[in-house]
């Protein structure tokens, strides 16, 4: 195929986030009903389309000005022959909508002008927007007063509702706010009209109040605040934009949860749009990638998780003692999990909250601080042996308790998504690679904690428990004739031995030895997987590849980085930098930010990587998925117990140099600085620094603890 330059197609045009609060419009502002388009406020579309008209006409467009994540002013002029008109919006999302309203004369005369706010909304849950279908809650009745648009519908279980007010303005009808003004020459007119959301009676005010500087707002001293408290980092342009993006991505995709705002814990949302919440996988996945620039928020999305961890046996929410939810919910229709606002059914989600909890002990937060998380990771860990562990062979298997739950339950959850070389689709119960990857190393974590509070007998009973699992891992996943680790077993234990991208996650935790290790490398690498922009899901020579479905052949972002960690973890610094490099040129093709996903095709085949239809953009461990890479080039693995940090001798070709300053390990704030030269840290104290030689050696030592 041809080398043209090609623009992506698809993608929504503007996109607004601050917490669970949401805004998708045209580049124009306008938002329409029969498209994702809308306001979304605790996973229900509060407003559905949105229009501001001068004289009953649209304004011409001519600009859209981006700001911080939940801002943009979009600029137009007035249609017709009369005077020359500009009307600015300054348009900003959190906890609902403000959009202050500036309208420029430019002509020598006074003008008059009507300006019409058009609103609309169906209270729409999210699941039903996205699936294209939107499904009102309920008929919309509006009640006008003053300056004020009352709409709210009520159903069985819930009511929604907004008030729309325009400053100076009079309802006019259902929908429908108007102001008359009149412009003096050169002169302008200013306003703002605001979206409160009401949820079961109670409305909620916008983060961005009327006459308050947007700096002085919370959102912005919270956006601020995140910002500066992360590290310095420096690198060529590239790297640093992507990085940069990165940073500002992940500060947007906060939300709080539980108590007042001074108390409630931050924690990561999984994506724009459809993923506004606290998710099990996602959020820990998430936390541990964006280690390098805030270890509190790893902690508070364990503290999270923790509170609500399951108690009890409940097929309907798929609920069991010690389990990691799936995601929470805040909407009227939860088709997971109905009439529950937490759905758990995730195979994954246990093993790498004890994961977490460990790598947050090797990164020097003082035990005292993960003493109260050690209850819930042995509950995590019960879960893992009894409930996990559905038929008693020590791998953890999933099956969905009733025709409501995910047919599939580890990342790849489409349906289709675990299949074998000639695309038929694997029964139930499925134990997959990744998942086992994610036990060996709750197992690993639990014993190095257990050391660390003094229990030798318990660090020694999970030491060894680990050792065993990697060897039975190995005889049961391994495919010699193949060279690679099955993608998992499927309900009468054969292996689904097609080839994918989940044996990298195998590496990242350190479950292969380093023989199979060296084979899966150079598998990972090869023509089939590697896309030159990425690792794929599934390989193209699988008969279930399609480069522009969700996980059979596309390129994820966070799992591309995590192979790479796993290579990088090995020795394969160059297998590792290719991966990087591909990830990094993708992410300047999207403008810096790498999104959800993107098709698989190959480099070769097209100038730029090829967008994935609804890909979710800004999306969390995509955008984390940058400060994994960084720490895999810098091979940056701390163990502050063991006093000592590993990194590389020095960065690979094309890299660098790289500066990182104000890196927390503990109590200690570091400099890392490194090029093709070397890499030095400073700031250490009496920590050990151990560099790893350059490229290519295995070392078996390398396998010990999670790490990048």
């Amino acid at each position: 195929m041809s080398q043209s330059p090609m623009t992506p197609v698809g993608l929504p045009d503007v996109t607004l986030v601050e917490g669970s609060t949401f805004c998708i419009s045209a580049t124009d502002g306008v938002m329409a009903a029969d498209r994702v388009d809308g306001l979304y406020f605790r996973d229900t579309r509060i407003i559905s389309s949105w229009r501001v008209v001068l004289d009953g006409r649209l304004p011409e467009a001519l600009a859209v000005q981006p700001g911080s994540p939940y801002e943009a002013t979009f600029v137009g002029r007035r249609r017709g022959d009369a005077a020359p008109l500009l009307i600015e919006r300054h348009r900003l999302v959190g906890d609902g909508m403000r959009e202050d309203l500036v309208l420029r004369n430019l002509g020598s005369e006074d003008t008059a002008c009507r300006l019409t706010v058009e609103v609309g909304t169906d209270f729409a849950d999210t699941f039903s927007v996205k699936a294209g279908s939107p499904r009102p809650l309920g008929a919309v009745s509006w009640t006008a007063y003053g300056e004020n648009l009352l709409a709210e519908a009520r159903a069985n279980d819930g009511q929604r509702g907004i008030r729309v007010q325009l400053e100076g303005g009079r309802s006019v009808g259902p929908g429908l706010l108007a102001v008359d003004v009149v412009i003096p020459a050169r002169g302008r007119w200013q306003s703002s009209v605001q979206v409160f959301p009401i949820v079961d009676e109670v409305e909620h005010a916008p983060a961005f109040r009327r006459g308050e500087p947007v700096q002085e707002s919370k959102p912005a001293t919270r956006f601020r605040e995140w910002r500066y408290a992360a590290p310095d980092i420096d690198a060529d342009e590239k790297l640093s934009t992507v990085i940069d993006r990165s940073v500002q991505d992940l500060g947007a995709l906060r939300v709080r949860r539980g108590g007042p705002d001074d108390e409630a814990l931050e924690v990561v949302a999984a994506g724009v749009p459809w993923f506004m919440t606290l998710f099990g996988r996602d959020s820990l996945l998430t936390a541990w990638m964006t280690l390098p620039i805030d270890q509190e928020l790893a902690l508070s999305t364990l503290t999270a998780l923790a509170e609500l961890q399951g108690r009890r046996v409940d097929p309907l929410n798929e609920e069991e003692p010690g389990r990691i939810l799936h995601e929470v919910r805040h909407g009227t229709s939860f088709p997971l999990s109905p009439g529950n606002a937490v759905y758990y059914g995730t195979a994954d989600a246990t093993p790498l909250f004890c994961m977490l909890v460990g790598e947050l002990h090797r990164w020097g937060i003082p035990k005292e601080r993960l003493a109260p998380l050690m209850p819930s990771v042995d509950r995590g860990l019960e879960w893992i042996l009894r409930y996990g562990d559905r038929d008693g062979d020590g791998f953890v298997e999933y099956k969905r308790a009733t025709d409501r739950g995910l047919f599939n339950q580890g990342w790849k959850d489409s349906h289709n998504s675990v299949v074998f070389p000639d695309g038929r689709i694997a029964e139930p119960p499925i134990a997959l690679a990744e998942v086992q990857a994610y036990v060996y190393g709750a197992f690993v974590a639990r014993s190095e904690l257990a050391a660390a509070f003094g229990d030798d007998a318990a660090a020694t009973q999970w030491a060894e428990r680990a050792a065993r699992f990697k060897e039975r891992f190995h005889e049961a996943f391994w495919l010699p004739d193949t060279g690679y680790f099955a993608m998992a077993l499927d309900r009468d234990k054969r292996p689904v031995d097609v080839l994918a991208s989940n044996m990298g996650h195998c590496l990242w935790t350190g479950l292969a030895e380093p023989d199979a290790a060296a084979r899966v490398a150079e598998r990972l690498l090869s023509p089939e997987l590697f896309s030159g922009w990425g690792i794929r899901t599934l390989a193209s020579t699988m008969a279930a590849y399609d480069p522009i479905s969700y996980h059979n052949g596309s390129v994820w972002p966070h799992d591309s980085a995590i192979c790479a960690a796993g290579l990088a973890r090995y020795g394969y610094t160059e297998e590792a930098s290719r991966v990087a490099a591909g990830l990094v040129a993708a992410a300047t093709s999207f403008g810096g930010r790498l999104p959800e996903l993107f098709c698989g095709f190959d480099q070769s085949d097209f100038a730029m990587p090829v967008p994935y239809p609804t890909s979710c953009s800004p999306q969390a461990w995509a955008a984390a998925a940058p400060l994994l890479l960084l720490r895999s080039l810098l091979r940056f693995d701390p163990d502050v117990p063991a006093g000592a940090v590993r990194v590389a001798e020095r960065l690979p070709d094309g890299f660098g140099p790289i500066s990182i300053r104000n890196l927390r390990l503990g109590e200690r704030v570091v400099t890392v600085d490194a090029d093709d030269r070397g890499v030095d840290i400073t700031g250490l104290g009496d920590l050990r620094l151990r560099q790893d030689p350059d490229a290519g050696a295995l070392r078996g030592a390398a396998a010990q603890a999670p790490g990048a």
